[in-house]
């Protein structure tokens, strides 16, 4: 049978995207209904990286492996056994399809990343945890060598540095863990980090930032690891692994510790709560063994849910019904609060980066890949932008229902359109934008490459149409859909696509007047301002 999910909430109005009232200004009384902005006074609160917007490649896509299998082709949800399979090099038909090994030379694919442009490209990933790295020319290997899961060539690792390249980005990766490379005390050794640096430096390619492994705090589930590892282990493996790292690859920011999983009051992560046969680690015990682990940069990693394939009612879990809910965006909040504290405690002054997320953990579900989680991608970017997250990395690029772009197709989802946006118009610092109301959102940016202006951003995930107040003229990019679950995406009324030569399209704005402005019911709009009269506004 077909997954489909209740859509229990209103299909926006498009009409009036850029009605406004200009009579408005000739009056002394305020209307309490409508939201005030005030441009002149807002303060500047903080800054983000010029690649705050990035995104994961998953290694399994880069090797050809297999990863989180379409909604379209199950005739049901995988089985509860098969959903607490968590460890991938596991064969499990239910939960996993095959890849081929991803094209990064696809013009569609390349025209659609440099939109995205600077960005950082994160190649890691559970599979990233068990990988051996082919230094040859010779063909691909047809099994792992024993301690790995996983093959990668050279080939295969050009096509990452050609892609990065390409897109005016920057590469974060992470490094083999497994068995193949412990010395006799089970210790991590650099024996294939050392050849994937070499390789990348022959190439005139750089790793400009890596965590040691992926995920920690699930050691064991990208396979072929001891089922014992604790956090004195980890602590050890940081050890060598920040020696190796100033050593040989020096300019590269040691990103730590990734850790998944915590911060969710309702959650209690214990043995019974996460997949059959794996153990969990703390960032409080990782952190706090000896010696005591160090990184240029704190990063963590958040899914608000797992998805459907993986847990199908309960608190970690998400209805679509309850998408918009604020109780639902709030919650990366929440654990963005807790990962602060713990970076505060161990690594006080370093930046914070959120180094993969997406709608839900286990490749999202079926609403992730319809404009419904805009509003979840957005709400995410703006308030962790006020919380002084420095870069977020979006899982996935082009793979399972969360990747901004049609794993198959190449084609843009809508929260690829939602990026584009955010790419073009938020510029790197951050101002308070005020108050909204409930169920609506501001944030404000510097207008991107615009000396003295301010971009605002209006998330309004009611079912009714809501005023603000603008107190100057200003450029209006209002997004909308016919239907919250549907694919397509309007700019001002008209759909967003690719041209006939895979080209983005221009994207247009509508001018407004001072005074009050109408948006529609569930709508998302970036109101730009070229000259705010803020002099905080770079």
């Amino acid at each position: 049978m077909k997954i489909n999910l209740l859509l229990l909430l209103a299909i926006p109005v498009v009409a009036g995207l850029h009605a406004c009232n200009p009579g408005a200004n000739n009056s002394n009384t305020t209307n309490e209904n409508i939201i005030q902005i005030n441009l002149k006074d807002m303060k500047k609160i903080g800054s983000v990286s010029e690649r705050y917007q990035s995104y994961n490649v998953e290694m399994a896509e880069v090797v050809g492996g297999e990863f989180w299998k379409p909604y379209k082709l199950m005739d049901s949800l995988p089985s509860s056994s098969a959903a607490s399979t968590y460890d991938v090099s596991q064969k499990n038909s239910e939960m996993y399809r095959q890849l081929a090994p991803i094209n990064l030379a696809d013009k569609r694919l390349l025209n659609l990343a440099k939109g995205l442009a600077p960005a950082y490209v994160r190649v890691s990933g559970t599979w990233a945890n068990a990988i051996y790295f082919q230094d040859n020319d010779e063909p691909k290997l047809a099994k792992a060598p024993k301690g790995f899961a996983n093959v990668l060539t050279r080939n295969e690792w050009k096509g990452v540095l050609d892609f990065v390249k390409a897109t005016n980005s920057k590469l974060v990766t992470s490094f083999a863990v497994s068995n193949g490379v412990r010395d006799a005390n089970g210790v991590w050794t650099p024996k294939e980090a050392q050849k994937i640096a070499d390789y990348t430096k022959s190439l005139g390619g750089e790793i400009a930032a890596a965590e040691l492994f992926n995920e920690p705090s699930i050691p064991t589930a990208g396979g072929e690891m001891n089922k014992n590892y604790n956090a004195e282990n980890f602590a050890k493996d940081v050890a060598v692994f920040n020696a190796w790292a100033k050593k040989e690859v020096p300019n590269m920011l040691t990103v730590g510790p990734g850790s998944i999983g915590e911060g969710i009051p309702e959650l209690n992560f214990n043995q019974t709560e996460i997949p059959a046969g794996m153990s969990m680690l703390t960032t409080d015990a990782m952190m706090s063994a000896s010696p005591k682990p160090v990184f240029d940069v704190f990063s963590y990693h958040f899914y608000g849910a797992a998805s459907m394939r993986m847990m199908q009612s309960g608190p970690f879990s998400i209805k679509a019904e309850n998408a918009l809910a604020g109780s639902w965006l709030r919650r990366t909040d929440t654990v963005a609060d807790y990962y602060t504290g713990l970076r505060n405690k161990y690594l006080p002054g370093k930046p914070i980066w959120i180094t993969e997320t997406a709608q839900a953990a286990a490749g999202g579900d079926p609403f992730a890949a319809t404009y419904l989680d805009c509003f979840r991608y957005l709400y995410q970017l703006g308030s962790l932008a006020q919380k002084g997250v420095q870069v977020v990395m979006h899982n996935t690029l082009a793979a399972s229902e969360y990747s901004l772009i049609d794993q198959d197709t190449h084609l843009p989802k809508p929260n690829y359109w939602a990026a584009l946006l955010w790419s073009k118009l938020m510029g790197t610092e951050v101002y308070d934008a005020g108050n909204g109301k409930a169920g609506v959102y501001l944030f404000a940016h510097n207008l991107k490459d615009h000396k003295g202006g301010v971009t605002l951003l209006v998330i309004n995930t009611n079912k009714d149409s809501v005023s603000i107040h603008i107190p100057s003229d200003a450029e209006q990019y209002t997004l909308t859909s016919k239907e919250l679950q549907g694919k397509t995406v309007m700019l001002n009324g008209k759909e967003l696509q690719l041209d006939a030569n895979d080209e983005l399209p221009e994207i247009k704005s509508n001018a407004i007047k001072q005074g009050d402005v109408i948006l529609p019911a569930t709508s998302i709009s970036f109101i730009t301002f070229a000259d705010a009269g803020n002099k905080n506004a770079k």
